[in-house]
């Protein structure tokens, strides 16, 4: 394979340039091309201390967890401890949610595609003890569920800490302590870390928040539940450890040292599709085990994003090619940073331009907004479609309190494209995010917003 040079001036530059433009306290960019590496790093871990940020800076990483939850259980296929089409109530019999029937079909295939129809934002802090996420498993049991298993797709946070329980039972050792001795260790990545009290010895970021075009401050809540660990609530990690675990990926499971963590063939099937999102406007038209897939001119492209309170983090790998791309972030808007910069990155290394975004249509579309008016309700949120004298709104409501996230509802002009798809924009961002309008197989009409299926409910 004929392997470009990469220029890390060139991208300590274009980080910089970029990062301050979109006013982003902090960053690492880290590139893996073939046996090559280079990092580049902007700004502050935090505007009121001024602490550089380094190569060597812990980001809260988010759901970028949920892969290497899904790596961990793959662990287990592999030594033929766990069956993915197994129900999960054979490793955990005690498992109770609302719906019996849907209890029993639930598979780890489900949780790990986010297609069990658990409630997907369900951020309820259950203490910092080893039992943290059994008793968050045993507190889903009040829950509604959001759909039925395998009816569609709804991402949920609540059916990868399921996924960590399993974990638990099978392994014998709490989720952090399983991830550390199984995964993390054995890969090499020595600086990723679950908990607070790890990060604390190390130069860690802290996030920042904001509201339309205000400058960006620290957040007074650092760090999300120890229950949601395993959906991606508490991991921390450095650019260089991720590019490692995605080097993982590429190389079919080995680690750095040649030792085989993963089979090829478990590889292969966590970047295979499993299922296909009703939306396929969103961050990815479909998922395999956990990885978000997307094909860009005909090349296989997997990759996750992480938010948490003031932090973002995004990974993009193309396994065929061996390139990879982090950004870790603490604040600003990240998701014009992730755009511009990645596109540079895969259009200049590999000659691959990343599919074009979602934009309403250059002549305003003629759409009767009215079949989809009504209230749509999940467990955490509610999103409200009205038709009134501005035009169509949306009108989004936490209800659910969670210290240091924004809890104000907020109302967004609905421009419509199709029958069924509409876009609107974030106050402060320029990217337009798609709302979808659906039905179940039974009939059902639902919505999906923010790769969340939602249902109508009035």
């Amino acid at each position: 394979m004929s392997v470009a040079t990469l220029d890390q001036r060139h991208w300590q530059h274009r980080l910089a340039d970029l990062a301050r433009r979109y006013a982003v306290p902090g960053s690492v960019l880290g590139i893996a091309y073939g046996d090559q590496t280079v990092t580049a790093v902007h700004g502050v871990t935090n505007v009121h201390t001024g602490v550089e940020v380094t190569t060597d800076t812990l980001f809260q990483i988010g759901s970028i967890t949920k892969v290497l939850t899904a790596s961990l259980v793959m662990t287990l296929v592999d030594e033929g401890t766990l069956d993915l089409d197994e129900p999960v109530m054979t490793y955990l019999p005690e498992l109770r949610l609302s719906d019996a029937e849907a209890t029993a079909r639930i598979t780890m295939r489900h949780l790990l595609t986010h297609t069990s129809g658990i409630a997907g934002d369900f951020f309820h802090d259950t203490g910092r003890g080893d039992d943290c996420v059994e008793r968050y498993v045993s507190a889903l049991a009040g829950l509604p569920m959001t759909h039925p298993p395998a009816a569609t797709w709804s991402y949920s946070n609540g059916g990868f800490v399921v996924a960590g329980r399993v974990i638990e039972k099978l392994t014998g050792r709490c989720w952090d302590d399983a991830m550390r001795q199984r995964l993390l260790g054995p890969a090499g990545l020595a600086d990723t870390v679950t908990l607070p009290e790890d990060a604390l010895l190390r130069r860690a970021a802290v996030g920042h928040v904001h509201m339309g075009d205000e400058d960006p401050r620290p957040t007074e809540v650092w760090l999300m539940p120890r229950s949601i660990g395993p959906a991606g609530a508490t991991m921390c990690s450095t650019a260089r450890d991720l590019l490692t675990f995605a080097r993982l990926q590429s190389a079919r499971g080995l680690a750095v040292d040649g030792t085989p963590l993963l089979t090829a063939d478990s590889v292969a099937s966590m970047h295979q599709e499993q299922a296909k999102l009703p939306d396929p406007h969103s961050k990815t038209p479909s998922i395999g085990i956990a990885w978000f897939l997307d094909d860009w001119n005909g090349r296989r492209v997997i990759g996750h994003d992480g938010g948490t309170i003031g932090q973002s983090a995004f990974l993009r790998c193309l396994p065929d090619l061996e390139l990879a791309v982090v950004l870790l972030t603490n604040g600003g808007r990240t998701l014009e940073l992730d755009d511009t910069i990645t596109r540079e990155v895969f259009r200049e290394v590999a000659g691959l331009d990343m599919p074009p975004k979602l934009t309403p249509p250059a002549q305003p579309a003629d759409v009767d907004v009215a079949p989809h008016v009504g209230t749509y309700q999940r467990s955490g949120a509610r999103v409200e479609i009205m038709n009134g004298a501005p035009g169509p709104r949306l009108r989004l409501t936490d209800t659910q309190q969670v210290p240091g996230l924004a809890h104000e509802p907020v109302e967004l002009d609905l421009v419509p494209v199709t029958d069924d798809l509409f876009v609107v924009r974030i106050p402060g961002m320029d990217a337009w995010a798609p709302v979808t309008f659906y039905s179940l197989p039974d009939g059902t009409p639902y919505l999906h917003f923010g790769i969340r299926a939602t249902p109508r409910v009035a």
